[in-house]
């Protein structure tokens, strides 16, 4: 078999892929190799394990119920020849190591909190290379296991279930033309799990954590981590189910689905009418895979730069992660240009600068998010004055912060779009359509700026999944009552991962936004592509077949604002993440009341328990915030999987537009309000808790605590459910395309 140089770059994504794993196993042994301490310590540990184990086997029971469901009706759409027969096993797969991916993450997190607190105890430095390599052993399993599925459905595809004989170019060309479609439909599997993930995660942790605070630290007046406190164990685990497991499944999607995305893309924009344009669209394929590969190594490479002092602060630690962000990034600005120039080309070297403009807003972003969360800035700082005045003048401003803090980014990601678009070639002739010329190529810029915002994703994540690891670290130095030296130590680290939290939940949000935004368009090209597999091309020239489409897509499609159809679906579309926000905070809402109840009366009834005398009953409570998780994670996941549908039958394809673009424009605005105000809520209540405005059980502490109650929801379940709310609608509405042309051109017909 020959290949072609283009051909053998997608080589480079397995190649990536396995590299990854194995920098994961690698440093998984690596935090094996640590003590986990006292026998008190591995106690704590195997009950936070056994806790997080149980949730996560109990909430894929419930998943396997719904894929197996969806299978179902995937493959009866298969079968009416409605949709590819791959996607229903696509599917599997992606939700298969979605959860993988969560479940692993879980699994080293839960296993290195006792070991970080141990080697906190030996040294700042050394606790925090364990944490962070815990956190790395998520990311990299993320990014390995993603490439890795793309990687073997694309070979699939391309040599077995599509081949061709011999490398001729145009053939070559016109085989990723078939192959890009079929990939497309494959992240409704990532993006269900991520749901799931998210939804189910997000409440189990926030209600064990308000419950925990409301009763432990308001009434009971004890703090943080008191092995008295029922819901301490709950509260632990939830970071885990929460945190890890929930954020590596919705960057696994993100990550998944924009390379498949900007794969898509290539075909309108470097194949047209039969006809290879430019470098053509294998070599344009490649590009984000060989970027994704490249990530990879890079990642790796900045991993070794993540190191610091044993005095130090907050500002240096910081540092320390930041500065092994920065080299991969930079690594990625090196990296892209022969990547670039090699693959498309001279004329298509603006290309790279779509490439940067995707790191740079990246950056940007985590930047901006930083100022307003982090408790060295003014405006956290501020919030927690506030505080003073009591609970409503806390919940106010940061209300007002979170509406503020929104601003930047929009105006980020608006200029990246901008940039990518010109920078790629884009021109706004529409003369020859919607997906013709410069217009598709101008999109591919889009979709490769979302790509290469994730390609340093492997230390991004790694960054971020380190917090809760720190965070179980705290827990239990208290509860193992070691010497207050570890728990400052590990209080340093968690302060740190509470900003790299923030700052990593703005990345994920604006990543979330760009794939989002390139979704919207593969869905109308989608639409075109499926109303021409319908077209008797007996006897027409590619051209003919290519206007006799758009012709047919004129007929069912109108994208002006004043359409009924559009404006309807604008308006649903924008009022969804509210419907969204709305259950998921009930959600957290009942069952953090639950976790009340029971905390109180384990208070009442279990004689010696405040006194130190007797043990809580922390099962119950880690039950209960199962068992709520499970029941409340039911409506979402109905809802955007219905909705698409039914506004498509009802409304059109044009309708669908209408609603994809209103649910972006709604939810990546309100992800950002509530993630950033959720995080100022949390760093000003842990601003007052080292020593500021009275401390640890002044009156200021106690808003604070309110305050943060409001915001746990807000940052860390609604927030994070919005970034797959905005994906999950146009995957299935990319799945379900066939279903809703049929049916609009059935009615078109029957009034016509």
């Amino acid at each position: 078999m020959e290949f072609n140089f283009n051909e053998l770059m997608f080589f480079l994504a397995p190649a990536g892929a396995l590299l990854a794993l194995l920098f994961a196993a690698l440093q998984a042994k690596s935090v094996f190799k640590f003590s986990e301490g006292t026998d008190k310590m591995k106690e704590i540990a195997k009950s936070v394990r056994e806790g997080a184990g149980a949730f996560l086997k109990r909430q894929y029971t419930g998943v396997a119920v719904f894929f197996g469901i969806m299978v179902v009706v995937l493959g009866v759409m298969s079968f009416f020849g409605l949709l590819n027969v791959f996607t229903p096993f696509a599917f599997l797969t992606g939700g298969l190591f979605s959860g993988t991916a969560g479940f692993l993450g879980m699994k080293i997190a839960t296993s290195a909190n006792a070991r970080t607190a141990q080697a906190a105890s030996e040294g700042l430095n050394k606790g925090l290379r364990v944490a962070f390599a815990s956190g790395s052993v998520m990311g990299f399993i993320v990014v390995g296991l993603g490439l890795f599925d793309l990687s073997v459905w694309y070979f699939l595809l391309k040599y077995v279930f599509f081949p061709i004989d011999g490398v001729n170019i145009v053939d070559a060309n016109a085989q990723i033309a078939q192959i890009a479609p079929v990939m497309l439909t494959f992240g409704i599997g990532a993006s269900s799990m991520a749901l799931f993930a998210r939804v189910g995660g997000g409440v189990f942790t926030k209600a064990a954590d308000v419950g925990a605070d409301l009763v432990g630290k308001v009434e009971a007046g004890i703090p943080e981590d008191d092995p008295r406190n029922p819901a301490v164990i709950a509260d632990n685990v939830g970071d885990n189910v929460g945190d890890v497991a929930g954020m590596g499944a919705d960057l696994y999607e993100s990550y998944v689905i924009s390379i498949v995305a900007t794969l898509a893309l290539a075909v309108p924009a470097f194949f047209s009418g039969g006809e290879i344009v430019g470098p053509g669209p294998v070599a344009a394929a490649a590009v984000p895979l060989v970027l994704a590969a490249v990530g990879v190594l890079v990642s790796i490479i900045g991993t070794f730069f993540v190191r610091t002092g044993e005095d130090a602060s907050q500002k240096s630690l910081l540092k320390a992660l930041r500065k092994g962000s920065y080299v991969a990034s930079g690594l990625v600005v090196a990296a892209a240009f022969p990547v670039v120039w090699f693959l498309l080309g001279q004329e298509f070297i603006g290309v790279y600068f779509a490439i940067l403009s995707g790191l740079v807003a990246g950056v940007l972003i985590s930047t901006f998010t930083e100022y307003y969360t982090s408790d060295t800035y003014k405006p956290t700082q501020k919030l927690s004055e506030s505080s003073q005045m009591g609970a409503g003048p806390i919940l106010i401003n940061g209300l007002s912060l979170g509406m503020l803090s929104t601003v930047a980014p929009v105006v980020i990601v608006g200029i990246s779009v901008m940039v990518s678009f010109f920078a790629a070639g884009g021109s706004l002739d529409f003369s020859e359509g919607l997906f013709g010329g410069s217009f598709a190529q101008g999109l591919y810029g889009v979709g490769l700026s979302a790509v290469a915002m994730l390609s340093t994703l492997g230390i991004t994540l790694a960054s971020d999944a380190y917090g809760p690891v720190a965070d179980n670290a705290g827990g239990i130095a208290e509860m193992a009552e070691m010497d207050p030296k570890v728990r400052e130590r590990t209080d340093a680290l968690d302060s740190l991962g509470n900003t790299t939290a923030a700052t990593g939940k703005g990345f994920a949000i604006g990543s979330a936004g760009l794939a989002a935004l390139t979704l919207i368009v593969a869905y109308i090209e989608r639409v075109r592509d499926i109303i021409a597999e319908g077209i008797d091309k007996a006897g027409l020239t590619a051209e003919a077949v290519a206007a006799a489409a758009q012709a047919e897509m004129d007929k069912i499609m109108n994208l002006q604002i004043t359409n009924p159809q559009v404006l309807i679906g604008l308006l649903i579309g924008a009022v969804l993440p509210f419907l969204f926000s709305a259950l998921t905070m009930k959600a957290v809402g009942r069952a953090a009341q639950s976790i009340v109840v029971e905390v109180r009366r384990q208070f009442k009834e279990i004689k010696g328990l405040m006194e130190g005398k007797a043990k809580a009953d922390y099962k119950a409570c880690v039950d209960l915030c199962t068992k709520s998780a499970q029941k409340e994670m039911v409506p979402p996941a109905v809802i955007v999987v219905v909705v698409p549908v039914v506004v498509g039958l009802l409304l059109g394809v044009s309708g669908v537009v209408g609603m994809l673009a209103g649910s972006l424009a709604a939810g990546f605005i309100m992800a950002i309000m509530m993630a950033n105000a959720g995080g100022a809520w949390d760093n000003a209540k842990k601003y007052i808790e080292a020593g500021n405005l009275g401390g640890k059980g002044s009156d200021a502490h106690k808003a604070a605590v309110v305050g943060d109650t409001v915001g746990d929801p807000f940052k860390d379940t609604s927030g994070p459910g919005l970034n797959v709310l905005i994906k999950l609608l146009s995957i299935v509405s990319i799945v379900f395309a066939g279903l809703i042309i049929a049916f609009s051109q059935f009615m078109h017909g029957f009034f016509n």
